[in-house]
């Protein structure tokens, strides 16, 4: 802040950005027909390497081999891509089924039964797996993992310790005493819904650009230094969706919500860098990674050169902190599949399989990659978030070689009216929500 005369002027503070999501973009890919099954070669063969070095410093004297190889009685280590066999997993027939009465009705928001086992399997083979140790409501199909155990009579294999792949290696945090600077996550604006309240969103975006509250106030909105939008900006209206000829009238409707949400954009790119990530309910791909938003969308905001269009997933740096989040489709679908205390748990899990859509392909649209899987995670984020959450959650996860992750579960703006500020001081955690930004960005 410098002193002109009796008049404080405030300058924004700026931070060094640098974009991570060439894994998410597809650009040299083609489709050929090709099955999703690729993804999950890709998937075991890139795991399973990693995890063969894993072994020998934790079970130096069991054999690892394959499900062919297991010997009745033996034990050993066994590497494969887990299946779930879920009893009420949506299929194609459902809606016949329930017409007929077959199954019972269905909670929409998960599908976990009694009956539900897990199954390992890889090139050889496949295995029922049994023992109390790897329970079926902790795990999903799609998740690699290695297996302490011995077959039985039965032909089952009865697990006695699970290991997983751990937390990625993670680029060195900063130590360097530093400014105090802020990230703003928002996610759910849902421009041109019904809970949307475009005054909320109005004085959101005054906060970040300091032109509202006193002095104070605007002194710790000039430390905003980047602003993300975790997708589901807009709602179109259900009804105009139908595949029929829109008329006019209909196509001017259509483009209410995105020319609404440009305007209020642009008055935020004109201070702040910006990125908008896709999500569930934006004009983009559905299947994941979504691509960036087409930028002829926003006129407005596009004319800036902060304005920047990203995927979903999104990674980034700025000052050597490195972000990772989604739009929240990944956790949303795990709680669907299996069960845990809250989201940030759903999340911790992702983290510890290297897995960022584990859901992908079985019950989470993906691209069908051939070579490779951009989901695994190679380096562990410092600040990892979820957008379009049902409220504010956060917590500290630690890592067996000490690596530091700031969760961040960002809520529905449409709804709560909260946006989440995270702060780049280290001290006494690695990464804080600041007193005073919680109570601002509150509506």
């Amino acid at each position: 802040m410098e002193i002109d005369g009796e008049k404080a002027v405030l300058e924004r503070k700026q931070s060094t950005y640098l974009a991570l999501d060439e894994t998410f973009e597809i650009q040299k890919e083609t489709y050929g027909g090709q099955q999703y099954s690729q993804i999950y070669f890709t998937r075991l063969h890139l795991m399973r390497t990693l995890l063969y070095s894993l072994v020998p410093n934790l079970k130096p004297h069991l054999p690892v081999c394959k499900i062919l190889e297991l010997e009745k009685g033996k034990e050993c280590i066994v590497v494969g891509t887990l299946y779930k066999h879920m009893k009420l997993k949506p299929s194609i027939l459902d809606e016949y089924s329930r017409t007929r009465s077959v199954t019972p009705l269905v909670k929409p928001h998960n599908f976990m039964h009694p009956d539900d086992h897990l199954i390992l399997e890889d090139e050889s083979g496949r295995v029922k797996l049994g023992g109390t140790m790897l329970l079926p409501s902790s795990y999903i199909t799609g998740i690699v993992v290695a297996l302490q155990g011995k077959e039985t009579g039965a032909g089952d294999f009865f697990v006695q310790d699970v290991l997983e792949a751990g937390l990625a290696p993670q680029i060195e945090f900063p130590l360097e005493s530093r400014e105090d600077k802020y990230v703003v996550l928002v996610s759910g604006l849902s421009v041109g819904s019904s809970a949307s309240n475009p005054l909320q969103f109005q004085l959101l975006v005054d906060h970040i650009t300091g032109h509202l509250g006193d002095e104070k106030e605007q002194a710790i909105a000039a430390q905003i230094v980047h602003v993300i939008i975790a997708g589901s900006s807009v709602e179109i209206p259900r009804g105009l969706l139908n595949g029929q000829n829109l008329a006019s009238k209909d196509q001017s409707r259509l483009s209410v919500p995105i020319k609404e949400l440009d305007i209020m954009l642009t008055q935020i790119a004109a201070g702040v860098p910006l990125d908008i990530m896709p999500g569930p309910n934006d004009p983009a791909n559905y299947s994941l990674p979504q691509q960036p938003l087409n930028r002829c969308l926003f006129p407005g905001s596009a004319a800036y050169n902060t304005f920047r269009s990203c995927t979903n997933p999104h990674c980034f740096e700025l000052d050597n902190i490195r972000f990772l989040g989604t739009s929240g489709q990944n956790i949303d679908d795990l709680q669907k599949y299996s069960e845990a205390k809250d989201k940030l748990e759903f999340m911790e899990r992702t983290l510890r399989w290297r897995n960022l859509g584990p859901t992908a392909p079985n019950t989470l649209g993906c691209y069908p990659f051939i070579d490779r899987d951009p989901f695994l995670i190679d380096s562990c984020p410092h600040v990892y978030f979820a957008g379009n959450q049902d409220k504010y959650e956060t917590s500290l996860l630690k890592g067996t070689e000490g690596q530091l992750v700031r969760l961040i579960c960002i809520p529905k703006f449409s709804k709560t009216g909260v946006a989440v500020a995270v702060s780049f001081c280290i001290f006494p955690s690695i990464l804080k929500l600041p007193k005073e930004l919680e109570n601002l960005f509150q509506a």
